[in-house]
């Protein structure tokens, strides 16, 4: 089967990335148990078709997902991928995140050694709305900018789900790329309205998970899924409609995902190679616009509803008001 077709610019960075991203979360067993060899499978898959940009953590399977993903690498030209790694966050309660200088360096050099390679092209304060945004801005940052300055890593990103404090971290410190999740999907194309404020410090733009953490899927959301009641039921509605249709709602919302010319790489994340394949496929197929406009309507109602992360006071104050939890 043919490959990515599509390469973008990736910001201020010297990079191209594809515009289908390879999420290595999947690996570390975020969403169901990873087979090793299975996960390696996917990630050579994945390059082989060309994509070319893969992200992991060291929090994804507190370090699985970078232990497996340096099996993988092993042996694959260093050109052949942008491999995009974070520092930050480290488990799921509030005493895993330490966002101090000493800590992310440490970070980066375990992530090195895991990963087997000379330097990450991208690393990430990860999961930034569990920290003190002050620190992030005068303290991580600036120890993520040493590191590169000693040639470890080449470029300096922060994620988080909340936006104005993307936005505010981007405005106030020197990075070079931002990755936001769930809010350019189907049902939630919130990160549209900041484009226009990354593009003019021309950031390279990362979206992950286009089927809103399995939201946008048939099956349905997992059990722990922040998502409000409204949002979940609209979801499933818009599932079943495709399924009425003979269609498949994750296809659609992958192909809505990738179609956006300013956001520079879509991340999805698999440990099934032929699941890779089909998603290479299904990019490269024309969108059935007529079932884009019927599922929009029926999203309608709850378009870019979302839900509060981290510190009450990295999120939008309506955000937290207005939450219902499931």
């Amino acid at each position: 089967m043919a490959g990515i077709g599509e390469y973008r610019r990736f910001g201020k960075t010297d990079l191209k990335v594809s515009v289908l991203g390879f999420g290595a979360s999947s690996l570390g067993g975020a969403f169901k148990d990873c087979e090793e060899e299975a996960g390696i499978r996917a990630v050579r898959e994945a390059i082989d078709l060309g994509i070319n940009f893969i992200d992991t953590s060291p929090f994804y399977g507190l370090t699985k997902s970078e232990t497996v993903l340096g099996k993988a690498l092993k042996g694959i030209p260093r050109d052949k991928y942008v491999l995009a790694s974070k520092a930050g966050r480290y488990g799921y309660k509030i005493k895993d995140f330490d966002f101090s200088e000493k800590r992310v360096l440490a970070s980066i050099e375990e992530s090195l050694q895991r990963l087997g390679i000379d330097a990450i092209d991208v690393i990430q304060v990860h999961d930034m709305e569990f920290g003190d945004a002050t620190q992030i801005v005068n303290e991580t940052i600036p120890a993520l900018r040493k590191a590169q300055r000693q040639g470890k890593v080449r470029y300096v990103g922060v994620t988080a789900l909340p936006l104005p404090l993307l936005k505010r971290v981007s405005a106030e410190a020197e990075v070079d790329t931002i990755q936001s999740y769930c809010h350019y999907c189907l049902n939630d194309t919130s990160l549209d309205d900041y484009i226009a404020d990354f593009q003019a410090k021309d950031l390279g733009v990362i979206s992950s998970a286009p089927l809103s953490m399995g939201l946008l899927t048939i099956q349905g959301p997992p059990h722990w899924h922040p998502a409000p009641v409204e949002v979940r039921e609209a979801c499933a509605k818009a599932a079943r409609h495709c399924r009425e249709k003979g269609a498949d709602l994750s296809k659609l919302a992958l192909q809505f995902a990738v179609a956006n010319p300013n956001i520079h790489t879509c991340l999805v994340s698999t440990t099934k190679a032929e699941r890779v394949r089909q998603n290479v496929q299904t990019i490269s197929e024309p969108m059935d616009e007529g079932l884009l406009s019927e599922v929009l309507g029926i999203l309608k109602p709850i378009h870019n509803a979302t839900w509060p992360q981290g510190r009450p006071e990295n999120n939008d104050p309506e955000v937290v008001a207005s939450y219902r939890a499931p």
